[in-house]
């Protein structure tokens, strides 16, 4: 070669290479393909520019048995390839590499060709998925795996991180309750609370809308057990209770029996019984809403069940961990269980009526019996089962895991949020249709109102001064299911403005016929019509004190009758027998005369002396 040849050549071979710069080809004789989905790299490290122009990037795929691997290279599409058909590199003109099935006598087999692109066969694009392809295992696959797995690895620690830290550092969280003051000797098989499995069930298993406090035995059953617990000190000690048996289940919380170590006297473990309300670690909510309300002073009420403490147990931020609430314990249980076991008396009907009805006013009313000012408190859940029973003559409301602080500070758009709450069962027509005036305070009140008269509805029909007293059923019975739907009593309620049925048995009794007309006037569609709290607890107490003095007026006369029928026989035994008939005459004229007592003295607000207390009158004349 000249001198001149070799100053120039190796630009000759540049420039004459230089159009083959769209024509860059991956080209191993097999490599292992690395797949996802229906795409696959060739894992081919070798590349090569073709010699000619018309040549084109191929790439074979076969797969024989589970092994697979791919052949690539430059060819020229009007020449042969072995195993190829020659029509089918005639079709290969785009610039992605997509697969095209190919017959053979072993395996399954796919080509592809494609130019324009620098090595446009390294990706296989399988276009009909698995139509002979299976991804492919193998030792790359798992640098892939762990690459695409490390994001979302990281953000879930990451997030779960900071859900922690904001359930256990928040400073609005409430802290462990206070113990109280009294002597105790720790010991953990007597003192150290635990879960038992179910030993025994009260008279329901079901006690609906969060659990139900059992009722109980005594007015002052819990007397010995101090008020003053306490759940902001951090540093407090749980309180030694021992949960002995299941009582009751709702949606929110479980209920339990348990034992309260009070201290020692004269050497002698004393222990009282509680209500524990267990709320799991997902209800959180749901515990400190009733906290909020228990722990407010103003709150008690005679009618209103007794709150001792609120306490978290377990680990913090664990699943594991719980929320308890330990209020007082009644045996009776709650008022559906004892509705389904009792037939009331009228006497009973108006004592616990009453009381239930004085509860829902102490909780609606902006001030205490004493004349302090209060926040009022909307139930939003009062049914049945969330009223617990601590004797045949009185009640007390619980369960106040979806009850609202009635403040005025609060605004529509907050009471918005606490959305449409409660039982479908027992929901007045305006929160079944969503239109509650949330400016007006007065509406909560109203639809508690609602609620209650469907209570009194339940009691009535299980009292015997209706006649034929039937087995106990809820509000509405048998015209919905057993637990119905919000638009199933949508049809019933506000379509059919359908109530459950009075009938006119009911009223023949004069003072369940004020009962009845209560009841009505309680559950009107329109929520300003209804009666209020207040003018309930005044029916009924008016009711209770007819009742009470049309008792002690029948008492008075049947002991003046008594008085009287005794001095007729002494008068007897005393009087000659030839005057004895005169003597009996006057003696019946007297008897006649002080019998015949006015009309106005038998009344009491416009309510007779029953027709027993006159008939017994009678008989003694």
């Amino acid at each position: 070669m000249s001198e001149d040849g070799q100053k120039h050549g190796p630009l000759a071979v540049v420039h004459s290479f230089s159009h083959l710069s769209f024509n860059l080809c991956k080209w191993c004789e097999s490599s292992s393909p690395v797949c996802k989905d229906s795409v696959c790299s060739s894992n081919c490290s070798l590349s090569s520019f073709c010699t000619v122009t018309e040549e084109i990037c191929i790439a074979i795929w076969r797969k024989t048995n589970d092994t697979m691997t791919v052949h690539t290279m430059c060819h020229n599409p009007s020449l042969p390839l072995e195993g190829v058909d020659p029509r089918l590199l005639l079709n290969f003109t785009s610039r992605e590499c997509h697969m095209t099935q190919q017959p053979t006598d072993e395996g399954a087999m796919m080509v592809c060709g494609c130019h324009g692109d620098h090595e446009c066969n390294d990706i296989l694009i399988f276009d009909k998925g698995a139509n002979g392809f299976s991804k492919l295992q193998s030792k790359d696959v798992i640098p892939v795996v762990v690459v695409s797995l490390v994001p979302p690895v990281l953000v879930a620690i990451v997030a779960t991180a900071a859900f922690y830290f904001y359930r256990t550092r928040r400073p609005d969280k409430p802290s462990p309750p206070a113990r109280p003051n009294w002597p105790t000797k720790h010991t953990p098989d007597l003192y150290q609370a635990f879960d038992l499995p179910c030993g025994g069930l009260g008279t329901r298993g079901d006690a609906g809308g969060g659990g139900t406090v059992p009722g109980g035995e005594t007015e002052d059953s819990n007397a010995k057990v101090p008020n003053n617990m306490s759940w902001e000190d951090p540093e407090a000690e749980l309180l030694p209770i021992k949960l002995e048996v299941l009582v009751g289940k709702g949606r929110f919380a479980e209920v339990w029996r348990g034992c309260l170590l009070e201290g020692e006297k004269g050497g002698v473990s004393g222990y009282e019984t509680v209500a524990v309300k267990v709320f799991p670690a997902v209800e959180y909510a749901s515990w400190r809403n009733e906290c909020s309300i228990f722990t407010d002073p103003k709150l008690e009420h005679e009618n209103v069940v007794r709150f001792f403490a609120a306490e978290e147990r377990g680990p913090p931020g664990h699943t594991l961990r719980k929320y308890w609430l330990v209020l007082a314990y009644h045996s009776l249980g709650n008022l559906q269980d004892f509705l389904t076991a009792n037939i009331l008396t009228w006497e009973e009907l108006i004592a616990l009526a009453g009381s239930i009805a004085r509860g829902l006013a102490h909780l609606h009313s902006d001030t205490t019996p004493s004349g302090m000012p209060k926040v009022p408190v909307a139930h939003r859940d009062l049914k049945s089962s969330n009223i617990v029973v601590k004797s045949r003559r009185e009640c007390a409301l619980c369960d106040f895991g979806l009850a609202l602080r009635l403040d005025l500070s609060l605004t529509a758009d907050d009471f918005a949020n606490s959305g449409q709450v409660g039982t479908a069962r027992y929901m007045a027509p305006e929160v079944l249709e969503s239109r509650v005036n949330l400016e007006d305070l007065e509406a909560f009140k109203q639809m508690d109102v609602y609620s209650m008269s469907l209570v009194l509805w339940e009691m009535a029909s299980r009292c015997q001064t209706i006649g034929e007293v039937k087995s106990y059923e809820p509000a509405f019975g048998s015209k919905v299911c057993e637990q119905p739907c919000v638009d199933s009593m949508r049809d019933l309620v506000l379509r059919d403005r359908g109530r459950p049925d009075i009938p006119s048995t009911w009223t023949e009794h004069q003072g369940m016929s004020v009962f009845c007309s209560t009841i009505t006037e309680c559950w009107d569609h329109d929520p300003e019509a209804r009666l209020t709290a207040h003018c309930v607890v005044e029916r009924f107490n008016a009711l209770q004190q007819e009742e009470e003095e049309g008792g002690r007026q029948e008492e008075d006369v049947r002991r003046e009758t008594q008085r009287e029928d005794g001095g007729e026989s002494e008068k007897d035994s005393e009087i000659p027998d030839n005057n004895q008939s005169l003597s009996l005459t006057n003696a019946a004229s007297s008897s006649s005369s002080s019998s015949q007592i006015p009309l106005s003295d038998l009344k009491t607000g416009g309510t007779e002396v029953s027709h027993d207390s006159l008939a017994h009158t009678g008989s003694a004349v």
